[in-house]
């Protein structure tokens, strides 16, 4: 019974957030808490009351030090963790009181993920890369085939979709998992550090190709960041120390 009921809730979330709802806003929080307890007993309280809005067809950055609570935030936001108080409202219904399973299968069809360490699969090309995720959600394939060369040619990498990870370029690797996370279309993508890792120029780009997303196909995106030259580009720019929003 609980099952069924779960699934009718997911169904539910799904079909509400497909249709148009008039607002601008995708995602929000409302008193968001999340404590931690260690090995001595004691709580660290690493977000405290945290309220954001997330507009639709925008890049908002979560910008803040290492610590400052910005990767627990959007695997909150991510369905990821659950906070210790407070609501994530997504289309309209607070996901922190669905099931796992549900929020297993939000995660699966309304989001994605990018983060620092792109994870490719070594073994498989650019493409075969984006393919695999659609081909375990049983697209058929022309529609793989379609999706997957669309997804490539938009990250500008249609005369490298048959390289593997190998040989290709931190920056080319990042674009690729950008490809494979909006292969399936997701209402928001949320992006952790993914410029940790690449050099000044490089991490530019990838944020400018996040930019030319939102602008050309009006995807909600996400990201963290440590580093200050990334926020001038963004729509919007919240700013965490020590688990709070200032100004």
């Amino acid at each position: 019974m609980t099952n069924a009921v779960d699934e009718m809730r997911a169904k539910i979330l799904f079909d509400v957030i497909k249709e148009p709802c008039g607002m601008d806003t995708i995602l929000s929080t409302e008193n968001l808490c999340r404590d931690f307890k260690i090995g001595d007993g004691s709580v660290v309280n690493a977000l405290k009351n945290i309220n954001i809005e997330i507009e639709k067809g925008k890049l908002t950055i979560l910008r803040g030090r290492s610590g400052s609570g910005k990767t627990t935030l959007i695997n909150i936001l991510g369905a990821l963790d659950k906070p210790t108080k407070g609501k994530v409202m997504f289309g309209g219904r607070d996901i922190t009181r669905l099931s796992e399973r549900a929020r297993d299968d939000i995660r699966r069809y309304k989001m994605a993920f990018v983060f620092q360490s792109v994870a490719l699969m070594s073994g498989m090309t650019a493409y075969e890369n984006v393919d695999f995720g659609l081909r375990l959600a049983k697209y058929p394939y022309e529609e793989r085939d379609k999706r997957t060369r669309e997804c490539l040619r938009s990250v500008g990498l249609e005369k490298r979709m048959f390289h593997r990870p190998g040989e290709m370029s931190g920056g080319e690797q990042q674009r690729v998992a950008i490809a494979r996370a909006i292969a399936h279309k997701p209402d928001i993508i949320f992006a952790d550090e993914p410029t940790a890792e690449l050099d000044t120029a490089t991490a530019l780009h990838v944020v400018k190709l996040f930019k030319e997303l939102v602008a050309r196909d009006e995807m909600t995106i996400i990201m963290t960041t440590h580093d200050p030259s990334m926020i001038d580009i963004a729509d919007k720019v919240y700013t965490l120390e020590d688990g709070e929003i200032v100004e």
